[in-house]
């Protein structure tokens, strides 16, 4: 049992939020008005039901009584919002109204664009760290480019964090869970001088692993994050405002479990007991095998995991960022400048199995300049305005190294059947100084080294108007420009000689008696598919191809509102643009004569979006209906080797999204939100080809390879639940002299949905039904709350992802949920 000193005093809870009564003061404030919901989604202040776009708001009291502690909690509480954590700690994706990607492939940019006080997170893994202590986080629904640029084609996540104060202040927090948590966070606040201001905040975060590796007896999903923030605002004059945030978060874990749910032969062979007296590299896949421990698909919700290594996710993320406001009087003006450095190691043994086949090492280093000007009008007159221009500058470099281990020759030979040895004695026999019998192919410690770099340089300039036609009626138009220019380089180099084969161009194969079947499983091995000639890599800056992927864009809004008291209606109309992006995995090849390659181009977003905001007595009701499209969605589908990165041709949504919140009594308040969406690929050609569509992806018996792609034009995308809801209720009691209580309760559903285009759906549907929830009691005395929550209260079980094992053709894995967790919170206020 870890123990470490804590930095308040604790806190206790039994059922988790919903998505805040949403919007809300604390539950025990009996009077709540949904006019003080000040948001800034359109970089301006405004209501909530003043703002004519569809945005979720979760408070800081919903944050923590919900003991949500990153954005992945965040979903629970904010249904078209879904996060997925795969194979790696920087391994998240942010899904908004079924669109998103970037999960695992680096050079691609998220669809959903987050962005902390202003300051813009180029990566999924820079969003990952523990929440600072916050005022509450917008989630932008829709494409937001005209004013936040181009990677929020899906929407944008804002967090916005509690500033200074120069009143002195303090409020600490410890918690105790099971599998051995124990959080704690503290922050303070108060004045320098009479204009000079500070808040130091920091957080710890340790908890024992749910998943068990059962070859080596270690736990896996452990939490071990620390982060510390220092925020100084000064406020020389009532015109100027200065805040400067410094930053520091680590995260240290052994993530993520894998448990397989299917085994197919090649997984099966691992796991078969060898033949007596038969050596192990000239083992019959039919009757013996490695002998390796392999996992069992019916015991995939048992927590356990069968791996010869640990996997290690280490990331450290720094920055420092300065906002400037200067009022005009006619005007404000904002600058917001920011550096930020992350640096992301992992490594990974990539077969997830007991045998010592392969492991992968990634180091990430990115660098990021983000600066931003913009001037916004003031007064009350019918017309208001706001322009200005964002900059960023990345550097990224990428080193992955996989190894290969010492049963990679046992396992490749048996999949040849037993032909490995006599390959290479029949190629020795041509070209004996390069192919040596039992010493050339498939060596432990070969590989392949994968450099990447990535820089890029982005810009835009953007402004929005709104004119009051009348006092009911607004009418908005916005437009930006867009521009981006990208510079990449790929150094890969084969180790391994067998990597560098052509398996359809080998002349000693039609000798061997190799299974026609084999070759898709020998293909595997390679970790590699150029499609050259001698299926070696095509790097690049080259004669062909510059290294330089360039785009441009102008993307606009236009908006109508009218208030009819009680209802605000509005009608847009928006477009957003992601730029284009570089394959940045061994399965960068280049292009093909249908342009197919190692690049994808831009997204193009446009959506129809009709909405209501009621609000009445106790309560509020918004609805938006939207009709979304996307064109060259950048599909990046994990094929069991690498990722397929390619544009979709079109994909779109159409749907609707309800958020209410109602306080029929003063001890009462009610939550609900729900997402209905229906999407389809209106056209999609390049789709992976997988192993189970043999009618689509047949196999060729004469190469034993299939087809690159299949056809999925008029499917409805993988991923995508067709219902999503959360609801809450809030019940709290004054109980007298200071004292108060409250319950809490929530459910978070989703319909089932096959997760993943490239696993069965037989295997791979799956759906939500959680329960989370909270207890508290609290004293306004002396600001004390003492809380016991629960996550995942009835303990359901359910995979987030599943993808085609590594190297193992025909055999699948899966992600399973967070099981149960529960503790205590003791939260003291100063």
């Amino acid at each position: 049992m870890r123990s470490i000193y804590f930095i308040g005093i604790s806190a206790i809870s039994l059922a988790a939020s919903s998505q805040a009564w949403a919007q809300s003061a604390p539950a025990e404030s009996a009077e709540i008005s949904e006019d003080e919901i000040v948001v800034t989604a359109t970089k301006r202040e405004q209501t909530l039901q003043d703002v004519p776009i569809s945005v979720a708001v979760t408070d800081d009291v919903t944050v923590e009584r919900a003991q949500i502690r990153d954005l992945i909690d965040l979903q629970s509480v904010v249904p078209s919002l879904k996060v997925a954590q795969f194979n790696a700690a920087a391994q998240t994706n942010f899904i908004i109204r079924g669109f998103g990607n970037g999960n695992g492939n680096f050079g691609i940019e998220s669809s959903v664009g987050v962005f902390i006080d202003g300051v813009y997170r180029s990566r999924s893994l820079s969003s990952l760290d523990d929440l600072p202590e916050i005022e509450r986080v917008e989630v932008l629904r829709g494409p937001q480019s005209t004013l936040f640029g181009k990677n929020v084609s899906a929407g944008a996540i804002s967090i916005i964090t509690k500033k200074p104060q120069f009143a002195w202040g303090a409020k600490a927090e410890t918690t105790y869970g099971n599998f051995g948590a124990m959080q704690a966070k503290a922050t303070i606040t108060g004045p320098i001088a009479s204009t000079l201001a500070f808040r130091l905040s920091g957080s710890l975060n340790v908890r024992d692993g749910y998943f068990q590796n059962l070859t080596t007896g270690q736990d896996l999903n452990n939490r071990n994050r620390n982060s510390l923030r220092a925020d100084v605002l000064w406020e020389p004059t009532a015109n100027l405002s200065v805040r400067v945030i410094g930053d520091y978060n680590r995260i240290k874990e052994r993530c993520c479990g894998v448990v397989p749910i299917l085994n197919g032969p090649a997984t099966q062979f691992i796991g078969r007991a060898s033949v007596a007296g038969v050596r192990p590299i000239i083992q019959n896949p039919a009757t013996g095998g490695l002998g390796r421990p392999i996992g069992n698909p019916a015991n995939k919700f048992e927590y356990g995991v069968v791996l010869n290594t640990e996997p290690q996710s280490r990331i450290v993320g720094k920055g420092i960022s300065a906002q400037i406001d200067y009022d005009f009087d006619f005007a404000k003006f904002t600058s917001i400048t920011a550096y930020r450095k992350q640096f992301n190691e992992s490594q990974e043994d990539v077969d997830f199995t007991g045998a010592d086949i392969a492991s992968r090492d990634d180091r990430v280093n990115i660098k990021a300049f983000t600066q931003e000007f913009r001037l916004a009008s003031n007064g009350d007159g019918p017309f208001s305005w706001l322009v200005g221009g964002f900059y960023q500058k990345e550097k990224l470099r990428l080193d992955q190294h996989i190894f290969y281990g010492t049963d990679i020759r046992a396992y490749a030979d048996g999949l040849a059947g037993g032909n490995i040895s006599t390959l290479e004695f029949l190629q020795s026999l041509v070209t004996p100084a390069t192919v040596r019998p039992g010493r050339t192919y498939f060596q432990a410690g070969q590989g392949i080294i994968i450099p990447f770099t990535l820089d890029q340089e982005s810009y835009s300039i953007f402004g929005q108007a709104d004119f009051k036609v009348t006092d009911r009626l607004t009418v908005t138009g916005g437009v930006a420009y867009m521009s981006d220019r990208k510079v990449a380089t790929q150094s890969i180099v084969l180790q391994d000689p067998f990597a560098s084969l052509n398996l359809q161009n080998v002349p000693q194969l039609p000798f061997l008696n190799v299974p026609a079947n084999a070759f898709a499983a020998l293909g595997g091995l390679q970790f590699f598919y150029g499609d050259t000639p001698n299926h070696g890599p095509v790097n690049f800056p080259n004669a062909n191809e510059s290294g330089i992927l360039k785009g441009d864009k102008i993307s606009y809004a236009a908006r109508v509102a009218y208030d009819f008291d009680i209802v605000n209606a509005y009608l847009s109309y928006s477009t957003g643009w992601k730029a284009g992006a570089y394959n940045l995995s061994s399965d960068s090849r280049p292009p093909d004569v249908n342009g197919v390659g190692r690049s994808a181009n831009p997204e193009n977003v446009t959506v129809l979006e009709a909405g209501l905001k009621a609000k009445f007595a106790g309560g509020f009701i918004n609805l938006a209906v939207f009709d979304q499209k996307i064109t060259g969605f950048q599909s990046n589908a994990f094929t069991g080797i690498s990722f397929s990165l390619v544009n979709a041709g079109k994909q779109s949504v159409k749907g609707f999204e309800v958020d209410a919140a109602y306080r029929p009594a003063p001890w009462l308040a009610l939550t609900g939100a729900v997402t209905y969406l229906d999407p389809k690929y209106d056209s999609f050609t390049g789709a992976a080809c997988v192993n189970f569509d043999t009618v689509r992806c047949p196999v060729n018996i004469n190469t034993g390879r299939r087809p690159p792609f299949r056809d999925l034009s008029g499917q409805r995308p993988a991923g995508i639940s067709e219902w999503s809801f959360s609801t809450s209720a809030t019940l709290s009691h004054d109980f007298g002299n200071g004292f108060g209580g409250y319950l809490r309760a929530e459910y978070d559903y989703a319909s089932d949905v096959q997760l993943t285009e490239t696993t069965p759906p037989e295997l791979s549907t799956f759906g939500t039904s959680l329960v989370n929830g909270s207890l508290g009691i609290t004293n306004s005395d002396n600001q004390l709350e003492i809380m016991l929550w629960v996550r995942n209260l009835t303990n359901f079980n359910r995979l987030i992802g599943t993808f085609p094992t590594v190297a193992q053709d025909g055999s699948y894995s899966g992600y399973p949920s967070q099981p149960r967790t529960y503790g205590v919170t003791l939260r003291k206020s100063f």
